[in-house]
């Protein structure tokens, strides 16, 4: 097979051509004005043209940084160019700050073949050290954000892990990227769909802690003396916390903090610099890492809600009356039955839509009053319709936190729904509750995404947008239900 080397001059004058028919489809474009899948198919595609161009970028800027190289002395392009080096050279032609010049360099050299010219090989083309990073970034699939994510958590457990599963593992991180099924993913939570960088350092990270978990999760010897608290010096009358703990100790102090400051912190107003973290969805467990488009100030209700239900739903909640916290929804019983009409709370003047009673009633923490149309008491609801705290734990352990992909929320501030309605006769049991973040429970029933359970598991069927197959796929399960591998040298005995 022949292949045609352009010149320097070709490329150039192509890549203007490209950049020229990019600026004409974008003349006159008044986004707002786009509908909303017009809105959405324009923001992909320009980000397909924006990935194939970082693929080049990362390969140029290897090119460059090689021939730049102080190590060539009066050879160096950067000598030749009065620069005092590779990174003043880089940012200087493409106008872009050094933090990401060296991403580029750094991402360059693991997936090209250059050698630098400190290396001994000058000249010389070395195996590529990540191939389907290479190949996926070549072709335009795959991101630099992905890309870096995936490279960087490879290079970190490359010297202890065996050449066969480190390409397996970047095999799948990059599937997952792109999503491409291939046979490391098939049959996974989410083959076929394309995750965003976030998701898939969270992905990374499950690899290394099964390829390798004591370099994932060290010993407690080793962590322990790393682990360290104590204060900086004043300023602005407070003094600041410095330090850093455990895995284990961030997720006692996590419980500590989730349980007492639900239950004792005392109503105040947030500072100036508070109110600006609250606003941006900093102060909220979970909701900043949360793939959704909420503001701050809707952030904070819903936080402000898995607050104050964790609490009606903690053992140690002071009782009123005798009684834990209940909050009573009325509703007519033919509203109910046909799906029209609104629901009561107790103490609140305004009215709450049905899908909100239903949902109530799907959550647990609440009652049923029934009423009939001549005023009487029809039915009030059992509190076995709710799932126990039994339920809930083993639901957690089976879910880990919210079964929608992408979402991040902890198991300790989701709900947990029911698959098929109570109202559908759906039992409250462990194989007929997944857990859900409000959020997501509250537009179930519209955004799109369907449940069912198979073999006790929750499968997903995920709306066009995010999967135009709408292909039921298994839910993510929690990160200690899958098994470390074993080492290579048990493996060579079986």
């Amino acid at each position: 097979m022949f292949t045609t080397v352009k010149s320097g001059a070709e490329m150039v004058a192509l890549l203007l051509q490209a950049g020229e028919l990019v600026t004409a489809a974008l003349a006159g474009v008044q986004f707002a004005l786009l509908d909303d899948d017009a809105a959405l198919a324009v923001m992909g595609a320009l980000e397909a043209v924006g990935r194939r161009v970082d693929g080049g970028r990362i390969s140029s800027a290897a090119n460059v940084a090689f021939r730049a190289d102080s190590g060539l002395g009066h050879d160096s392009l950067a000598w030749k160019n009065g620069c005092r080096g590779k990174f003043e050279l880089i940012t200087g032609v493409t106008r872009i700050s050094s933090s990401e010049a060296k991403r580029r360099m750094r991402l360059g050299g693991t997936i090209t073949g250059v050698s630098s010219a400190t290396s001994g090989l000058v000249g010389q083309v070395m195996p590529v050290r990540h191939p389907a990073v290479a190949e996926s970034l070549a072709a335009g699939e795959l991101g630099i954000d992905a890309a870096d994510v995936i490279v960087t958590a490879l290079e970190q457990i490359s010297t202890r892990v065996a050449p066969d599963d480190l390409d397996r593992a970047e095999r799948a991180l990059v599937a997952s990227a792109t999503g491409a099924i291939i046979p490391e993913t098939e049959g996974l939570p989410g083959a076929g769909i394309a995750f965003s960088a976030d998701l898939i350092r969270a992905q990374a990270h499950e690899w290394a802690a099964m390829l390798d978990p004591e370099g994932a999760a060290p010993c407690d010897d080793k962590t322990a003396a790393k682990s360290t608290f104590g204060f900086g010096l004043l300023r602005d009358g407070l003094y600041p916390l410095r330090g850093g703990v455990t895995p284990d100790l961030r997720g006692v102090m996590n419980g500590v903090f989730n349980t007492f400051l639900s239950a004792h912190a005392a109503p105040a107003f947030p500072s100036a610099e508070d109110q600006a973290r609250l606003e941006a969805g900093e102060l909220i467990p979970g909701a900043e890492e949360a793939v959704d488009d909420r503001t701050g100030g809707e952030k904070c209700a819903d936080i402000l809600r898995a607050v104050f239900e964790k609490t009606a739903r903690d053992p140690k909640t002071p009782t009123m009356g005798g009684a834990a916290p209940v909050v009573m929804v009325h509703v007519n019983a033919r509203d109910l039955k046909n799906g029209r009409g609104v629901g009561w709370i107790d103490g609140v003047d305004a009215p709450i839509s049905l899908r909100s009673v239903n949902q109530r009633l799907c959550a647990g923490g609440y009652q049923q009053v029934i009423i009939g149309d001549d005023g009487h008491v029809l039915h009030l609801g059992a509190t076995e319709r709710f799932f126990s705290p039994a339920q809930r734990r083993a639901i957690a352990a089976r879910d880990d936190g919210c079964v929608i992909p992408g979402c991040k929320i902890a198991a300790a501030w989701c709900e947990v729904h029911h698959v098929i309605p109570w109202q559908s006769h759906g039992l409250t049991d462990v194989e007929n509750g997944v857990l859900l973040c409000w959020f997501h429970h509250h537009t179930i029933d519209t955004a799109g995404w369907d449940i069912r359970m198979i073999t006790g598991r929750p499968h997903l069927r995920g709306p066009v947008l995010f999967d135009p197959t709408r292909t039921w796929r298994p839910a993510a399960s929690h990160r200690a239900n899958t098994p470390s591998a074993d080492p290579p040298w048990s493996r060579s005995r079986q």
